[in-house]
């Protein structure tokens, strides 16, 4: 067993980013064995040989419950191993286990603290995915988005999270949430991995060189007022441009509100759709939070979620216009509102990812730096996120070192 393994049972004893499992030193060592015979050879071992990786407890994975955070019980949410962790074991990863969620990979927090801080939150609903690569125990880890649940909290947990395009990565054996959002992304240690990663995971990856430097756009306006912490941006931008990097400020989602709004309705209405065959049998195992939604997804009108789909699929056709438009190639913003919030009772705002996530467009968060929340309160990572064109995941990987190298002086990393 790598020793990277061996450390979860006492490392993740306060931290809580793994759900627990009885006899995980053995079907990890199995595990281990059996790639080590399947690739005896080490000139022919797959790109990811030996590298433990966490699974979001969403993910169906052979031999292993699912049980999504909630008290359902585990036989109702079982099913065919998920593809995405297939492909990662067909490229040599090894499943160190479980890792916490959001109930459902909605908003009741699961029991996982921030790395860096313990009272606060580690962000959702991917949190445990997050907390377990940022303190160590595992380089990789699985995870969902269908608003913030990569970029939030690899950007509170200070660790890269990448959000595929929009299909990119098959969701087939991943318990749904809103299938018109949801999407596979992982976190990882570095950026090697990272694309090593998207390389196993993605379909037909064809890896991209970074010959010449993106221009960066800012989308200044309402969606960026949303934000609010917004001095660890400056900085960014600040040493991007010193860098070299031309950044345009551009307007854009001047109707963010309206952005925000049809993007809850269709969730809430797929939230409850996915449910359909579960809730009315275990409902009074959902959590209040879970099952309040779930009620108020189906209390919507078959209009107004047309409505809001129609105006989805619209902005997924105009995105990549305006980005053209506008000379720009990655986007770049904050990746949460702010540093992570105080507390354990929520998982932080998402609103800095909706428009992205929507769009289907891949997006990155990557370390930049700490910030304190206010006078007095701790320094906590936060996250640059970069954005790319939808399908354009390669290439926005590609420059993501150039990015990362620009803003090393903020982050304290060489």
């Amino acid at each position: 067993m790598p020793p990277i393994t061996d450390r979860i049972p006492d490392a993740d004893t306060d931290l809580h980013a793994f759900v627990e499992e009885t006899g995980r030193a053995e079907r990890v060592a199995a595990e281990l064995d059996g790639i080590a015979r399947r690739w005896p050879d080490p000139q022919h071992r797959p790109p990811l040989y030996g590298v433990p990786v966490g699974v979001k407890d969403v993910f169906r994975v052979d031999g292993l419950p699912t049980r999504a955070g909630s008290a359902v019980p585990a036989e109702v949410l079982a099913g065919p191993e998920a593809t995405a962790v297939t492909r990662l074991r067909t490229a040599g990863a090894v499943v160190a286990g479980k890792t916490a969620t959001t109930e459902f990979a909605y908003f009741a927090p699961g029991p996982t603290r921030n790395p860096h801080h313990p009272e606060h939150t580690p962000g959702g609903s991917s949190s445990g995915s997050a907390a377990a690569v940022a303190a160590g125990l595992v380089p990789l880890a699985l995870g969902t988005q269908t608003v913030g649940s990569v970029v939030r909290p690899a950007a509170y947990c200070g660790c890269i999270g990448v959000k595929p395009t929009y299909g990119r990565v098959p969701c087939d054996g991943v318990v749904a949430n809103a299938p018109t959002f949801d999407t596979v992304g992982f976190f990882a240690a570095d950026l090697p991995l990272a694309r090593a990663a998207a390389e196993a995971l993605a379909d037909g990856w064809t890896p991209a060189r970074a010959d010449e430097r993106p221009v960066l756009g800012v989308p200044v306006g309402p969606y960026l007022d949303q934000a609010d912490a917004r001095e660890p941006f400056a900085a960014q931008v600040s040493a991007l441009r010193a860098a070299g990097f031309e950044v345009r400020e551009v307007p854009l989602f001047d109707d963010i509100e309206r952005v925000n709004r049809r993007h809850t309705v269709v969730n809430l209405v797929e939230l409850a759709r996915s449910h359909d065959a579960w809730f009315d049998h275990h409902a009074e195992v959902y959590r209040s939070q879970t099952a309040s939604a779930i009620r108020e997804g189906r209390a919507v009108d078959a209009a107004t979620y047309g409505a809001a789909l129609a105006e989805v699929q619209e902005f997924r056709r105009t995105l990549p216009a305006h980005t053209a438009d506008a000379g720009v190639d990655v986007w770049i913003c904050p990746a949460a509102t702010g540093p992570a919030p105080h507390g354990l009772d929520t998982t932080g705002n998402p609103v800095m990812a909706v428009p992205w996530t929507q769009a289907g467009v891949p997006a990155l968060s990557l370390p930049a730096g700490t910030a304190a929340a206010g006078p007095g309160a701790p320094a906590l990572p936060v996250g640059l996120q970069c954005v790319g064109l939808p399908g354009a995941d390669e290439q926005l990987l590609a420059w993501a070192d150039g990015i990362a190298a620009a803003l090393a002086p903020a982050t304290g990393r060489p």
